[in-house]
């Protein structure tokens, strides 16, 4: 669901240039050198912004960048963490704009994990090309990724993740993780998002899977 537009949100980003940048290409290749970190993260849809906060405090040796391209929605989770009490912001950045253009932003194999968090489903199918976890998404998330990259996506919408399922698969990825109810086990190591939180009070199954890429046969049989 589309947030109602807030009127403050774009002078309070134009404000706040130093933590939420819309097009920062000069960063491009230097997130890790900026966060300090070794592992960068990248959310993708961060919406309120309560899983990005929450994942950069537990984990704050790691580097954390959220992607939202709602203004109202990414001006309310960077106000969320510029504002909070004893705000820490040394491993944490946000991004407001497109995941279309990420290649803009971030060099080939810079990231280390890739978080898709409750997505839009895009349920009607003239519409699936537009998911996240579509092929030409895949294709670029490849390039980005390290490695050992990886990609872990959360979803309520058994349609999207079954589709996911199988243009991961199609596409040449893996899963080390592989859910349909999530949540039914303690993750402490993991943040509930907004969203998650309201599923799971209405007891809703939560799905989930990490996804690496499939190493080629040669390098399998080394």
């Amino acid at each position: 669901m589309r947030m109602r537009k807030k009127k403050w949100a774009d002078p309070w980003l134009a404000e706040h240039s130093d933590y939420i940048y819309e097009n920062p290409a000069e960063l491009k290749g230097k997130w890790k050198e900026l966060l300090g970190c070794e592992i960068l993260h990248v959310e993708i849809g961060t919406g309120k912004g309560d899983y990005l906060n929450h994942m950069a405090a537990m984990y704050p040796e790691e580097g954390w960048v959220g992607l939202e391209k709602d203004r109202s929605a990414a001006a309310v989770a960077a106000r969320k963490a510029v504002e909070e009490e004893n705000a820490d912001l040394h491993n944490k950045r946000m991004i407001v704009n497109r995941a279309e253009i990420m290649t803009e932003w971030f060099e080939e194999g810079e990231i280390d994990v890739i978080h898709l968090n409750f997505s839009d489903p895009w349920p009607k199918k003239y519409t699936h090309k537009r998911r996240l976890s579509s092929e030409s998404f895949l294709a670029m998330y490849d390039k980005l990724l390290g490695e050992n990259g990886r990609i872990r996506m959360k979803t309520d919408n058994v349609g999207l993740f079954e589709d996911s399922v199988v243009t991961f698969s199609q596409a040449g990825w893996t899963f080390t993780e592989f859910s349909v109810d999530y949540r039914r086990d303690e993750h402490p190591e993991d943040a509930v998002t907004e969203y998650e939180a309201r599923f799971m009070e209405l007891g809703q199954p939560i799905y989930q899977l990490t996804a690496v890429r499939r190493k080629p046969q040669a390098d399998m049989v080394k």
